[in-house]
């Protein structure tokens, strides 16, 4: 994928759900995974020539789990010229040496998001950036309606009143392959994910499911997304 191409899967979300005005200072929630680095990417250049102005920070949660070596994204972030945060936590260690949680990504995800918000509003951020792609947000919904009974998904603009911040996420139109190629293509370097439970989740379940199904049902993920962005789940009202 040319960057041109992300540049506009990324402004049309951002069109669409009216994510960024004037005076935003975002912070963009990175893992050093080939979405967050496509998202910092491409807002990065996107500020500078939309017609609304905004900043942007990147901040990365280490879980402190062996292997976690950021050293690559904070050369990019010092090659593009972004500010770039690094918060130590003992996520890892709580959740598998202290917890051994059976089904970690829930609290992983909670302990995180906790993380990256108290940052974020230390920094003085308004919105908090997410690389969910439009992959997540087809596999959010699937795995909202097998396993909770109800129908939701990732919602593309959702404010977070306790700490007044809204969360963003303006990669909800790029394919997952897309984003791959586009790491692929221009050669960039990625962070692989420490965590032990990566790719034996229940996300990992149910993107497999769907790969299955995509054998039998013609574009199966366009007409799901569709469906999703037609439907009254809050947040996704243009």
């Amino acid at each position: 994928m040319k960057h041109q191409r992300l540049l506009s899967y990324v402004r049309r979300a951002v069109d669409d759900y009216k994510m960024i005005e004037d005076g935003d200072k975002i912070a963009i929630g990175i893992s050093g995974g080939k979405d967050s680095i496509c998202l910092l990417l491409a807002l990065n250049d996107l500020k500078r020539f939309y017609p609304k102005k905004f900043e942007i920070e990147a901040i990365t949660v280490s879980l402190g789990l062996p292997g976690s070596d950021y050293s690559a994204v904070k050369e990019l972030c010092d090659k593009i010229g972004v500010n770039y945060t690094v918060i130590e936590t003992d996520i890892g260690q709580i959740i598998f040496e202290e917890r051994k949680e059976k089904n970690p990504c829930s609290l992983c995800a909670k302990m995180r998001k906790g993380a990256l918000n108290d940052m974020a509003e230390s920094l003085g951020c308004n919105k908090i950036a997410l690389g969910h792609n439009k992959d997540d947000i087809i596999e959010t919904f699937f795995m909202s309606l097998f396993f909770e009974g109800r129908i939701n998904t990732f919602a593309p603009v959702s404010y977070l009143d306790r700490k007044k911040l809204y969360s963003i996420r303006p990669l909800m139109y790029v394919p997952e392959k897309e984003a791959k190629s586009y790491i692929k293509q221009n050669e960039i370097s990625i962070v692989k994910s420490p965590c032990p439970a990566d790719g034996e989740t229940k996300r990992q379940e149910i993107k497999e499911l769907i790969h299955e199904l995509s054998k039998t049902y013609t574009n199966l993920d366009g007409k799901v997304f569709s469906a999703i962005s037609r439907s009254n789940i809050r947040g996704w009202e243009k």
